[in-house]
């Protein structure tokens, strides 16, 4: 049987999944990538997809049909990624309520790197701090950071302090349910999943939930026929 494929591309990485023989296999690779890639993407989604070819799905309809909503039916699922924070939320296992932030939440994943690269520390270092800055802007919250370092703070600590500022803004998003689970690239990072732990029960869903979202769409349709 035929492989078929499913992309979420995002600012920066790229989520792909194989699906061969109802057998499924996982990939990351860079974004960039994605412009040489010859694969025949069956539906994408994400931020980075050019949507003037081929079947795209919204991103936040990717990440409702990804989840069980027997097994999370009362939840509220947020992904949090590079450019942007969504989330939805089930009752009785139907659609309650969502939100969608792509300006307050922008660039909060990219952010991180950036920092990472630019002061030169690694991700699994960083310790969960309760001390936060407030980032409800990405560009006052490094503003912050570089105060603090230049009066002496140590980077990882200012670093670590933007980062529980996003686990706190990203609570409140959610209107702060008693659970999140978490979607996306900051299920790996485990300062945020920590930080995020200080106010609610964080359950990581890892990064892959867009592309299964896709895959069962797809299949959805397929019986449909």
């Amino acid at each position: 049987m035929k492989p078929v494929y499913f992309l979420d591309a995002g600012t920066t990485w790229s989520k792909i999944l194989k699906v061969q023989n109802d057998k499924k296999e996982y990939s990351i690779i860079k974004t960039s990538d994605i412009k040489n890639s010859d694969i025949d993407f069956e539906i994408k989604t994400g931020h980075s997809v050019d949507k003037t070819k081929g079947k795209y799905e919204n991103e936040v309809v990717a990440l409702s049909f990804g989840v069980d909503k027997q097994k999370l039916q009362n939840e509220t699922i947020l992904d949090l990624g590079s450019r942007d924070a969504k989330w939805i939320k089930f009752k009785n296992s139907k659609f309650q309520d969502m939100d969608w932030n792509t300006n307050c939440a922008s660039a909060t994943g990219a952010t991180i790197e950036m920092l990472l690269k630019f002061y030169n520390l690694d991700i699994n270092e960083l310790k969960a701090t309760k001390e936060k800055y407030p980032v409800t802007c990405g560009i006052f919250g490094l503003e912050k950071i570089m105060d603090d370092v230049s009066n002496g703070v140590d980077t990882s600590f200012a670093v670590s302090k933007f980062i529980s500022g996003i686990a706190y803004n990203a609570y409140n998003f959610t209107k702060r349910p008693d659970r999140i689970y978490l979607s996306g690239g900051f299920c790996e990072n485990k300062c945020f999943v920590d930080s995020l732990n200080f106010y609610t029960k964080v359950i990581p869903l890892g990064r892959f939930v867009l592309v299964d979202g896709l895959y069962n769409i797809y299949k959805n349709n397929m019986n449909n026929c």
